[in-house]
């Protein structure tokens, strides 16, 4: 009998197990595949390193304007590959330290719920006052003929690529597509991309998403709004454009890359009596199922599709589950895409404060006021926003588009998880010459603003 059985060994499954069995707790991990679920094997990691890869690549191209000359340059992609799968095995080892260091115990095999409390993989059984559903995503399928024939990638087969494509077509502009947009446009691959939605990066600051669009299309990367994919017929992509015409193009690949579908199925869901949908598992802010004892964190409940949020939601998971009251917020989480430059966001966007009638001030300041950002990124673009409430100051959100940002965006998430107003938030010191400078001068622009309103405000003879 466990205390506690772990279903999914990503970054929410295997630092739940550990947090439990540091607890003091026995507790069990299951796992049908590889230790590091999606984010280690075919996610985050994998694709991180590709544009590790990518940027070096391209910056070798402009290295003369640092007064670095250099001859021929070549993209070797069987040793971008091999690199990559050094480096997730390093951690894959580096994860089966950790759990074996924390006295988890690990099983291989498809775990699936018999009843409440039990869980079967194979021919064993096991018990566990506790479940946590672990079990992540998987790329998502939408309904198009011809998505599955053989000229067609997703985000997970695309780290097997041999060479480098001449031509991709990308379906997809949200953070998936983005990312391996840059890639291959930075090594050479002529790119287009096709979202159904009018911007890219849906659900991120309409002013940031504007800007991105606006210098990935300087880049390079050909992008169709508003399009509907309507078939793929060997290397034909057929789609509707923005007016309702129907268009074709062919590309030597095409990517699915339409986001990802929580893990759902062949879990015994319906067995056990959880209340799920292929939209994910329904969870409560404590990471509780409407079945007692079990309990879900990462994308298989569909919230927050993001390897640190499911890590914060095992844990939270687990604290509730062993007695000690916890719960996520949500509204704190910071989100990155790893473009080049990068996009960090976190909070709530200019749109949504609109939307709930919530009465802000804003701070927009470029990039180039931190001089680190300017000496690592002569002539690049970016920006940072800050949006704090009108009546009290506090921090509400913070987006940033410029190479850097992803380093300094946990700072701008502290504000916002403790509910940080800017004259506080004013008086932290950022160390010098960093990128993050450029935080700083906004949230000074939103507090200079606020002053400038209430000495507006104020009778000239206030003071008389």
């Amino acid at each position: 009998m466990y205390d506690l059985i772990v279903i999914g060994a990503g970054p929410g499954g295997y630092e739940a197990a550990a947090h439990a069995a540091r607890m003091g707790k026995k507790v069990a991990l299951i796992e049908k595949e590889r230790l590091g679920g999606t984010c280690l094997n075919v996610g985050c990691i994998p694709a991180k390193t590709f544009l590790r890869s990518s940027k070096l690549f391209h910056e070798c191209g402009e290295a003369a304007a640092f007064g670095v000359r250099l001859g021929s340059v070549e993209f070797d992609m069987p040793t971008v590959v091999a690199r990559k799968n050094r480096i997730v095995g390093t951690l894959n080892k580096g994860v089966e330290g950790m759990l074996k260091r924390a006295g988890v115990e690990t099983i291989a095999g498809q775990a699936r719920l018999e009843s409440r409390g039990v869980v079967r993989v194979g021919d064993q059984r096991y018990e566990a006052a506790n479940i946590l559903l672990a079990t992540g995503s998987r790329p998502a399928v939408p309904p198009i003929p011809g998505i599955g024939s053989e000229r067609v990638l997703d985000s997970d087969t695309v780290f097997g690529l041999a060479h480098v494509p001449k031509t991709i077509a990308i379906v997809g502009g949200g953070f998936i597509g983005l990312e391996f947009a840059c890639f291959f446009n930075e090594i050479g691959t002529k790119v287009s991309v096709y979202e159904m939605l009018p911007q890219i990066a849906a659900g991120a600051d309409q002013e940031i998403s504007s800007r991105m669009l606006q210098i990935l299309k300087r880049q390079g990367v050909e992008f169709h709004l508003s399009a509907k994919v309507l078939g793929i017929a060997g290397e034909t992509i057929q789609y509707q454009d923005a007016g309702g015409s129907p268009a074709s193009a062919s590309a030597e690949y095409i990517l699915n890359a339409t986001g990802r579908a929580p893990a759902v199925r062949d879990l015994g869901l319906e067995e056990a009596g959880v209340d799920f949908s292929p939209k994910g598992v329904k969870t409560s802010d404590q990471g509780k199922t409407n079945v007692a004892g079990v309990w879900a964190c990462g994308d298989v409940t569909g919230r927050r599709m993001l390897a640190h949020a499911a890590t914060r939601e095992g844990i939270v998971a687990v604290n509730n589950m062993f007695g000690k009251k916890d719960r996520i917020r949500y509204h704190a989480i910071p989100a990155v895409i790893y473009t080049h430059p990068e996009v960090a966001s976190v909070g709530r966007t200019e749109e949504e404060l609109k939307s709930a009638g919530i009465e802000y001030k804003k701070s927009v300041v470029p990039m180039a006021v931190a001089g680190r950002f300017l000496v690592e990124n002569e002539g690049g673009t970016g920006m940072v926003k800050v949006l704090a409430g009108a009546r009290y100051g506090e921090i509400l959100g913070v987006h940033a588009i410029g190479d850097g940002s992803s380093e300094f965006i946990v700072a701008a998430a502290a504000m916002v998880e403790t509910e940080m107003c800017v004259a506080d938030a004013a008086e932290i010191v950022f160390p010098h010459p960093t990128v993050s400078e450029a935080l700083r001068e906004a949230v000074l622009g939103v507090k200079l603003s606020a002053i400038s309103d209430q000495q507006s405000a104020t009778p000239a003879h206030a003071d008389r």
